[in-house]
């Protein structure tokens, strides 16, 4: 099956002209340079017992990069630019399907949770983190890429 797919590429780029050959290349090369993914710094005043509640509580695949210092991988993200009179800090929400059994987990683990606020866009939640920050959690309304 292999060498087929080779024959019909190999066919393909045979069979289009220069041109569109060239513009294939810079397609094919402007791709291997598109973002991968997202990279979330979370600031914690207490590192070890929040890593302990991303790994733990909400088990999020990790990886040591190195001297404990660990990264979490995350479900898949989006992202949404808003209407501001000026630039300024960033957000970061978790989302889930279902926010009141999120919550009654978290409350099962011990996780305190701010009370659910019904927005036009969805269900949200603050979780405290274990050293002392909030979390935002939201069941989205919206459609989901």
């Amino acid at each position: 099956m292999g060498e087929n797919k080779k024959f019909s590429m190999f066919t393909f780029l045979h069979v289009i002209a220069i041109k569109d050959k060239i513009r294939l290349l810079h397609l094919l090369k402007s791709i291997s340079i598109m973002i991968t993914g997202a990279h979330s710094i979370i600031y914690s005043a207490d590192t070890g017992a929040d890593k302990a509640f991303f790994k733990n509580v909400l088990k999020f695949p990790n990886v040591d990069a190195g001297h404990d210092w660990l990264i979490f991988g995350l479900p898949p993200s989006e992202i949404a630019v808003h209407p501001s009179s000026e630039n300024g800090p960033h957000e970061f929400y978790l989302l889930c399907d279902d926010i009141n059994l999120f919550v009654e987990e978290m409350s099962a683990q011990g996780v305190a949770c701010s009370p659910v606020a019904h927005q036009r866009w969805g269900s949200v939640t603050q979780l405290t983190l274990p050293g002392g920050g909030k979390l935002g959690v939201y069941e989205p309304k919206h459609p989901r890429p």
